[in-house]
């Protein structure tokens, strides 16, 4: 029985090897951009998809906004410079929070376990998927804003556009809390589509996007103020006014940031965690 010594250079060798196999594994970037384009494919193939979802916004754009003309708290003007942006925080929140249906759909099919062990960083996995749903998001948003330009909605570009940043932000952080609720709902759908329902209508409504709550009990206030949604709504609201100067502002991009940065830090975990 023989043992074998490796020479010096035996051993330069290797090194060299294994360090020119770590230089050749992508990168983060890479990678989060490979599972980026991954889930972007199905909705550039069929954009109708995005529309369809906007049916539900649409409804409650048609039939509150006549509702609000003369609805105290609106403040002054078309009512739709109050109602538009709020509509349109909500087809974000409504896009992100039921992203985590596609997750269980490849978790039932075996399509998210091959997913794992390819060389992807699991990171990158919970990422990508994450930043896909910006494109949804900014479509609708130039559809909303589209269909309510001819009925006395005013647009200021630049907050807007303003707007759309704090909102993809968002969404980031809201998707990314769908997969990590996704993941851990495998094999028991229900308990998804239970928890998405039993938050997601309190959010909405606390955060005043139908009706304002200024003038409500004080704890409705109360709950409101504690709702991150709430500060983006402030600021959406603002930023599509025009006025991009503001406390407020400041404060929904502070929300937005940590609702992304508490979404990515759960879904990471979770996608980490997965088997």
């Amino acid at each position: 029985m023989s043992a074998t010594v490796m020479t010096p250079d035996a051993e330069n060798d290797q090194a060299r090897k294994s360090a020119q196999m770590s230089r050749r594994r992508p990168s983060l970037l890479q990678d989060t951009t490979t599972v980026f384009m991954r889930e972007l494919r199905p909705v550039l193939h069929n954009p109708f998809s995005v529309v369809f979802s906007m049916i539900q916004p649409l409804v409650f754009l048609g039939l509150f906004g006549p509702l609000l003309s003369d609805f105290p708290g609106t403040g002054e003007g078309s009512a739709l410079q109050w109602f538009v942006p709020g509509i349109v925080v909500m087809s974000c929140l409504f896009s992100g929070a039921f992203t985590g249906s596609n997750l269980l759909f490849e978790l039932q099919t075996g399509a998210h376990e091959r997913m794992l062990v390819t060389p992807l960083r699991r990171s990158a996995l919970l990422i990508g998927r994450a930043l896909k749903e910006i494109v949804p998001m900014v479509m609708q948003t130039v559809i909303i804003v589209a269909v309510c330009l001819p009925f006395d909605f005013e647009l200021h570009l630049a907050g807007t556009v303003i707007a759309v940043l704090i909102l993809a932000v968002m969404t980031i952080g809201i998707g990314a809390l769908s997969y990590a609720l996704a993941l851990a709902s495998k094999d028991q759908d229900w308990l998804f589509w239970t928890v998405q329902q039993t938050l997601l209508f309190p959010f909405l409504l606390l955060a005043g996007i139908l009706l304002p709550i200024d003038d409500g009990p004080g704890w409705l206030r109360t709950l409101a103020d504690i709702n991150p949604l709430t500060y983006v709504v402030d600021a959406s609201r603002l930023l599509f006014n025009g006025e991009i100067a503001s406390t407020a502002v400041l404060q929904g991009a502070g929300a937005a940031a940590f609702l992304a940065a508490l979404g990515l830090l759960v879904g990471i975990r979770s996608m980490r965690r997965s088997n």
